[in-house]
């Protein structure tokens, strides 16, 4: 479900109401208001003026409530207006936060474990990295690029309707190299400290686990010693002969206007070893912050 366009759709819609109501609906509702109260008032002269009895005659609080309900009935919105041109200013709101701020995610995969947890809702910057126009993804203002380290949700290169979350390895130019077990970039080691044991819920085991250094990042990654060095079932995709696959692992060039991703759950991640480079157009925004967990009500705050 491409969510951006359903809210741009909602905001046209309803914008196309609001502005309607502002210079047709409304100039039109008061000019019957006012020809609705002139008829009154002249129907309560001529009964005065007659004699007649009744609303004539009428306390002049009666005569004002009357006279007030008269100018309410024409000056009210139908039902399908007011809801539609009320709900603008909301929807431009939440659209304009969404499309240009910060937006939410959700993670659905424990590929980013331990940074990252299934069921943790995040907020993602949506300008650190340019600004781009909603829907279409085109940056048209320039602010900064991607950094090594940084956690990055992008649209998925294989398919583009859905969000992926990984970490930056490799920025257009690097030689990535994971082999072993072991990263290096641009023939340098990425440095690694043994930490205790981690005991993954969901697969009801423990794992391998370091801290690691990316970009002058510190953040932890998680091995699996049942799980081969060697890369299994790696799709074709583009640029795919700037990588070297060997039994070790795999060797890559990230190619200009390109990305190398990888999950922090090593041995249970889907990334670019797999299916390849992740274009600069597909990147969404740098994930920030954690707000909400409802499996775990202590996760809350920022990470790198």
């Amino acid at each position: 479900m491409n969510f951006a366009l359903i809210l741009l759709i909602l905001v046209l819609v309803t914008g196309v109401a609001w502005v309607a109501d502002k210079l047709v609906f409304q100039p039109a509702r008061r000019r019957a208001a006012q020809d609705a109260v002139a008829q009154f008032d002249q129907q309560q002269l001529s009964l005065q003026g007659s004699g007649v009895q009744g609303s004539g005659t009428q306390d002049g609080n009666a005569l004002s409530s009357a006279r007030a309900k008269v100018r309410d009935d024409k000056l009210r919105q139908p039902w399908w207006l007011e809801y539609s041109a009320s709900f603008f200013p909301v929807i431009l709101a939440v659209f304009v936060l969404r499309s240009f701020v910060v937006e939410p995610f959700k993670i659905p995969s424990g590929s980013m474990i331990p940074t990252l947890l299934v069921g943790d809702f995040i907020l993602v910057n949506k300008f650190d990295y340019g600004i781009r126009l909603p829907v279409i993804n085109k940056k048209i203002v320039a602010l900064g690029e991607p950094k090594r380290g940084d956690v990055v949700v992008f649209r998925y290169p294989k398919d583009e309707s859905m969000d992926y979350i990984k970490r930056v390895i490799g920025v257009p130019g690097d030689v990535v190299a994971y082999e072993n077990k072991k990263l290096t970039v641009n023939g340098q080691p990425v440095p690694e400290v043994a930490m205790p044991d981690y005991f993954d819920d969901e697969h009801i085991a423990y794992f391998k686990q370091f801290e690691e250094t990316v970009g002058g990042v510190n953040h932890r990654i998680l091995n699996d010693p049942n799980v081969p060095p060697y890369i299994m079932g790696a799709d074709d995709f583009p640029n795919k002969q700037n990588c070297q696959y060997n039994s070790q692992g795999v060797i890559c060039k990230v190619p200009p206007g390109n990305y190398f991703m990888m999950g922090d759950n090593r041995d249970n991640s889907a990334d670019s070893r797999y299916w390849g480079f992740v274009p600069e157009q597909n990147i969404v925004g740098r994930a920030f912050f954690i707000w909400m967990n409802f499996s775990n009500l202590k996760r809350l705050g920022g990470f790198q």
